[in-house]
């Protein structure tokens, strides 16, 4: 069970806490107002700072704090350096754990941070705990909580301290959100805005420029707008090989290769994934490398070599064990039991099929992979004979399809359901549901 979801309540002012430290320290050390004002400051001044009136600048804590010889950062919140590095360090951890795609890991880690962070009272870290605990949530599956834990994120970078780099990184995650959760217009707005805030900026951005361009090139490979996904992929390729980014490089050249697929070019899909593949194997991310093996698979029986498209699925299978990822374990027998129904072994097919929708679940992230195993098994089912029960399920597959609003996979799904009808003699229903298919320019290859 994911630990408790964090809560940040909206920051409290600090000025009059800081002057009663003040107050509190200087009357511990047996000094006046006058002696700790000295030649620099009024007396009058160090009152209105101990009353909360005024806030002083960075320049003059530490200028108190050595004349009371304490930690400034003890003078400024109420926290020592140390506690503040001990906070900062929990975090560090957790986010090396999300990279990682452990994210049970990071999670154990951001919910013992918790505590940590508050104390210190420094927004800039309870909006990385917000943030980080939410992309390792939305990764593993509870997309809707990432998004609460982003909109309280996205209320603290309001604030003046910080940049517009820092909100446009809020606002690409809680795009990648709506993404996941296929509201797929809103998240392209989401990373139209965040690249506005990056323009706006003279802060280096080069590396989330990357991101925002990789993430809204699924969006319009998503909207069967393949020249648009082709751009954005490009541009998200020329910034990671600039910077040597390995990880955004992998990232780029993964989609890259999904956009040349729907383009029919699967020889160049290949190859993108295997680049992708050798970027991740240098990140020793076995994750990805199995992702990647998974949609080699894919290529490799678009080229007309299922033997070796099946031992593709067989080794992402096993890397998804591997690394105790079910969702990518679903992925990979899901592969396979299409792999099974193209060369017509209609029973292993349902097998896997039953076997990928039971890993799967119910989840919302995950309609592309549920719609897909839900259309192979309705299809295998099919083949068998067996129309009452390929019937229940293509629909359900049309009904997780139009969740995820991709046009062409319920194409797909009205495909098989005109099949359906054509098996049972109703010629009328089939070619209506056949045009219905043509209509959206269907071109689901597998």
């Amino acid at each position: 069970m994911a630990p408790q979801t964090t809560r940040i309540s909206p920051a409290v002012p600090r000025g009059s806490r800081l002057g009663e430290r003040l107050r509190q320290l200087r009357v511990s050390a047996g000094l006046t107002q006058t002696e700790i004002a000295g030649e620099r400051f009024s007396k009058e001044y160090i009152s209105q700072i101990e009353r909360g009136k005024t806030r002083p600048t960075q320049d003059t804590i530490e200028w108190l704090a050595l004349r009371l010889g304490v930690d400034p950062t003890f003078l400024a919140s109420g926290v020592s350096t140390d506690e503040r590095a001990r906070a900062e360090a929990i975090l560090a951890r957790a986010e090396t754990l999300v990279e990682r795609r452990d994210y049970e890991g990071a999670l154990d880690e951001y919910s013992s941070a918790l505590a940590a962070v508050l104390a210190t009272g420094a927004v800039e870290l309870q909006v990385r705990i917000l943030s980080g605990e939410a992309w390792a949530r939305a990764h593993a599956g509870d997309v809707k909580t990432a998004t609460e834990l982003l909109t309280q994120a996205r209320g603290l970078v309001e604030g003046p301290q910080f940049s517009d780099v820092d909100r446009a990184e809020i606002v690409f995650r809680l795009g990648a959100c709506r993404y996941l959760l296929s509201s797929v217009a809103t998240a392209i707005a989401l990373f139209n805005e965040a690249l506005a805030l990056v323009d706006g900026s003279p802060l280096p951005s080069d590396l989330i420029r990357s991101h925002i361009f990789t993430w809204r090139s699924r969006c319009y490979r998503r909207q069967r707008d393949f020249e648009a996904a082709r751009e954005d992929i490009e541009r998200a390729l020329e910034l990671a090989e600039a910077l040597d980014d390995t990880r955004a490089v992998g990232e780029a050249y993964f989609q890259a290769s999904l956009v040349a697929e729907r383009d029919g070019k699967w020889v160049v899909a290949r190859t993108y994934a295997e680049r992708a593949k050798a970027a991740y194997e240098e990140l020793t991310d076995r994750g990805n490398v199995g992702r990647l093996l998974n949609n080699l698979g894919v290529f490799e029986f678009l080229l007309g070599k299922p033997e070796v498209a099946v031992e593709r699925f067989k080794e992402a299978f096993a890397v998804a064990l591997e690394v105790d990822d079910q969702d990518e374990a679903a992925t990979a027998v899901s592969s396979l039991a299409q792999a099974h129904l193209r060369t017509g072994d209609s029973a292993v097919a349902e097998e896997h099929a039953r076997h990928a929708l039971g890993l799967l679940g119910e989840r919302d992230d995950r309609l592309d992979e549920i719609g897909n195993a839900r259309l192979v098994l309705g299809r295998a089912l099919l083949d068998q004979g067996r129309l009452e029960e390929a019937e229940e399920t293509l629909a359900a597959a049309e009904d997780a399809f139009a969740r995820l609003s991709s046009g062409s996979h319920r194409a797909a799904a009205w495909v098989a359901q005109g099949d359906l009808a054509q098996r049972r003699g109703d010629d009328h229903r089939a070619a209506a549901l056949y045009r219905r298919a043509a209509e959206t320019l269907q071109d689901f290859r597998f």
